[in-house]
């Protein structure tokens, strides 16, 4: 299950089953209710019947002062349920028959047993209809998220072969002196294309869930040497620190090339790259000279960008990848001076 249909699928069965379960709760707080009303009722009738046969074991007996106000009703105090009935030919006493407290305790206790025997069973109920709910109305948004994820692999794939073309030409052509700045800019462009491609190939396949033993220092050193010929001004460095994970390669490649590309793209000319490696805290820091980031609590939104280039979604599809991979990503950044982007692993 996709993390949007996860997540989909808690918050229906959640809303469902949360205002079903409060439903049922109210429902069996009446039932309580009249359940202890019919028990009462059944008391005074028991008692009733008794004041007349006197057959009656369970309750007690006693004579007290009349009250007429308080007759033929059924009364409780902290330690008795009784009720006054008259005595025929004597305006003197009254017939008091009453219930102990434990024996009325005994009763309820009986009622409250069976409500909340409802109650559970209700629950089980309810949750076995909220999880058939919320699949069914999962359906329409797996069958839409199934229908725009082949569109996009139909397209990634149609895009592949033009694409791959206007690669070979450009390296092939003739390029005028003066000229080789427009030319490099091409490149870089088609570039940009194939990289954003390969960001929604890898999350459109969901790798995140298939794990490989990577060497993260052997990893982004080869990351380097790619993005070191693409710019060729830029001072890469890396530590001689070896980390070994399990983890994804492809998500984790995507993360580094994004990190890389726009530590490079935004950086000052003859500006630097430094990746620093701590097998110690299980990090990764990034740290560029570049421009920096204005806005750093809002810069992994879905198209946020800062720079007129780039449509910004790469920072995007890192925490995107960081999140699937229980990787922690952090940034600090100061406007003119530099960015730097750290990776906890301690998680994985």
């Amino acid at each position: 299950m996709r993390r949007a249909e996860r997540e989909s699928f808690l918050k229906s069965f959640g809303v469902f089953f949360v205002s079903l379960a409060l439903l049922s709760g109210v429902l069996a707080y009446l039932e309580y209710f009249k359940l202890k009303h019919e028990l009462e009722e059944k008391i005074y009738n028991e008692m009733r019947i008794c004041s007349y046969t006197l057959k009656c074991s369970e309750y007690q007996f006693d004579f007290v002062p009349l009250d007429s106000n308080s007759l033929y009703q059924l009364q409780e105090s902290p330690i008795e349920l009784f009720a006054l009935f008259s005595i025929p030919k004597n305006d003197t006493y009254a017939l008091k028959l009453s219930l102990g407290d434990e024996e009325y305790k005994t009763y309820l206790d009986s009622a409250k047993f069976t409500v909340l025997q409802h109650y559970f069973l209700g629950l089980i109920a309810i949750f076995i209809v909220s999880i058939l709910f919320s699949f069914y109305a999962l359906y329409p948004l797996k069958r839409a998220l199934h229908l725009t994820e082949e569109f996009s692999r139909d397209i990634l794939h149609d895009l592949g072969t033009p694409l791959s073309a206007l690669r070979l030409n450009v390296s092939r052509l003739n390029v005028a002196q003066g000229d080789e700045r427009k030319v490099k800019r091409i490149s870089q462009s088609i570039d940009t294309i194939i990289s954003l491609g390969d960001n929604l190939r890898s999350y459109l396949e969901g790798h995140a869930y298939q794990k490989d033993d990577v060497d993260l220092h052997l990893l982004i050193k080869e990351r380097i040497l790619v993005f070191g010929k693409l710019y060729p001004n830029i001072k890469f460095s890396l530590n001689n620190e070896t980390f070994l994970l399990h983890i994804n390669r492809d998500a984790m490649v995507r993360i580094i090339d994004n990190l890389l590309s726009n530590a490079a793209k935004y950086n000052k000319p003859d500006g630097f790259v430094e990746v620093v490696i701590d097998l110690n805290k299980k990090t990764v820091q990034i740290k560029d000279s570049g421009r920096g980031i204005l806005d750093t609590k809002r810069v992994f939104e879905r198209f946020y960008k800062e720079q007129e280039r780039g449509i910004g979604i790469g920072l995007h599809i890192v925490k995107k990848f960081c999140d699937e991979l229980k990787i922690t990503i952090e940034v600090e950044s100061e406007i003119s001076k530099g960015t730097l982007f750290v990776l906890h692993f301690d998680k994985i």
